[in-house]
């Protein structure tokens, strides 16, 4: 069984609690006991650009590559996020998404 735990963070100095919740939670997953308060790991999340999945969406990734298409419903000239390679077609938003009079549905 767990209980609850202080811990002191490693970048404040501060004591935090580890749940017994948390602890389980952890046990769980494989992961290691933080060595950080959550007041820190925020911030040093902050820091990296976000965290979570993509570590922020974009944030310093830069531009989007796009390459020149031609819609394969319509003839007009667009540019996708991939660059096509003539196995499958490639349609411009409106086609893609149905909205315009060229659509495909």
């Amino acid at each position: 069984m767990f209980t609850n735990r202080q811990i002191a963070c490693q970048a404040c100095g501060e004591e935090f609690t580890f749940t017994s919740e948390e602890q389980e939670f952890f046990q769980s997953k494989g992961f290691q006991e933080p060595k950080k308060c959550k007041t820190c790991r925020d911030a040093a999340k902050q820091n990296r650009g976000g965290g979570g999945y993509g570590g922020g969406r974009g944030g310093s990734r830069g531009p989007r590559q796009l390459y020149d298409a031609t819609c394969a419903s319509c003839g007009v000239q667009t540019q996708v996020p991939f660059m096509p390679n003539g196995s499958k077609p490639v349609y411009c938003r409106d086609c893609y998404t149905g909205s315009s009079s060229g659509s495909r549905y």
